[in-house]
């Protein structure tokens, strides 16, 4: 979430106002759509401010238009926006321009490493194997090869019946299933002993 609200920030946002009687509808038709919206404030039941990127605010007035909804532009905020406003003060216009180059590269690097799912695994002794294969903050994301990693870890540890490996942003999202053990089977084939207890009879 927190790259797209810079990603947004480098390309251009606005603040819009939403005028309608069906805002849980136009949240919903926002989220089928993967329209992202953020800074979400409601006020009143039938209006509702929110910040959207440009792009996509273009696609949410085609879809006003269908449902019955009245879009409107309350400010425009953004990178963009600041460039065409100072655009005769070179210096702090190359320096806006650092800083979103800047940004950018980092998006481009895991930062983050979480490691979910069976509570019985060692997570510690995972990412240190995670780290050992190339998987560690601070990397490249298109360095790393997911399906490479998934399979030597599965090749090292026994305990371990599912991996999965979700890169999403600056985060790398681990999930593990442990193994479950199997039970001891007995041979029909072997001898076994059977003792019972004899009756004791009171007479």
């Amino acid at each position: 979430m927190f790259v797209k609200i810079i990603l947004n920030y480098i390309l251009g946002y606005v603040n819009i106002k939403v005028e309608s009687y069906y805002i849980e509808r136009f949240i919903n038709i926002c989220t089928s759509k993967k329209i992202f919206l953020w800074n979400i404030k409601r006020e009143r039941a039938t209006i509702l401010y929110a910040n959207i990127g440009i792009k996509e605010y273009k696609q949410l007035k085609n879809i006003a238009r269908k449902v019955r909804m009245k879009v409107s532009i309350e400010k425009k905020k953004g990178l963009p926006i600041l460039l065409h406003k100072y655009r005769k003060r070179k210096i702090f216009a190359g320096f806006l321009i650092f800083i979103a180059i800047v940004l950018t590269i980092i998006s481009r690097f895991i930062w983050n490493i979480e490691i979910t799912g069976d509570e019985n695994i060692n997570k510690t002794e995972i990412l240190q194997e995670l780290n050992g294969l190339g998987l560690d903050t601070g990397v490249l994301k298109s360095k790393i090869n997911t399906t490479d990693i998934i399979n030597q870890i599965r090749l090292k540890r026994n305990d371990i019946a599912w991996i999965g490996i979700n890169l999403k942003g600056t985060n790398a999202i681990i999930e593990v299933v442990a193994r479950e053990e199997k039970p001891d089977i007995i041979d029909e084939d072997d001898y076994c002993n059977i003792v019972s207890e004899k009756a004791r009879y009171n007479y």
